[in-house]
């Protein structure tokens, strides 16, 4: 079982970490299974499992949905740089990129840039509206730049676990 240290992270051995590699992949695999395939007991997985979600270690259960199938078609990246680094700025940005639906992803980054967004919208109008609201239009941003995706190479969700 994941075992808490004092600076509030879990150290997880080697069962845990097999399980997460296994319900990273599919979070529906029935524990049975996943407890002959880490050679521990279902009772045993089931408790790992809460423990883990109970910590945050499993931060959610959720699924992911091809983009193709529900016509979100536009995947952007989008590079932000803000007119100051101050923590009200930022604060403000954060707040505004983390209530906005079609923001999909949001990194706050070094390296002359302040976030690095990754947006996914149903057509090129609807994508445009927002650089408007996200960007062109918001005295907090001076600079913005889109990389449109031509093709989703990997977008793999899971974390590879040391």
């Amino acid at each position: 079982m994941p075992k808490k240290m004092t600076n509030s992270l879990f150290v997880l051995d080697r069962y845990d970490r097999a399980i997460l590699d296994i319900i990273q992949r599919d979070n529906k695999t029935p524990q049975r299974v996943i407890a002959e395939s880490v050679s521990l007991s279902t009772a045993a997985v089931q408790r790992r499992i809460a423990a883990m979600e109970k910590s945050g270690v499993i931060a959610a259960n959720v699924a992911v949905v091809n983009p193709d199938a529900v016509s979100a078609t536009i995947t952007a990246i989008v590079e932000v740089q803000l007119r100051d680094e101050r923590a009200s700025t930022s604060d403000l940005a954060r707040e505004l990129f983390r209530n906005t639906p079609e923001v999909q992803q949001c990194f706050y980054v070094t390296g002359g840039m302040s976030f690095i967004l990754i947006i996914i919208a149903p057509n090129m109008p609807t994508y445009e509206g927002l650089t408007r609201r996200l960007f062109a239009e918001n005295e907090l941003v001076v600079y913005f730049r889109t990389l449109v995706a031509l093709d989703r190479v990997k977008t793999d969700t899971a974390i590879v676990i040391p």
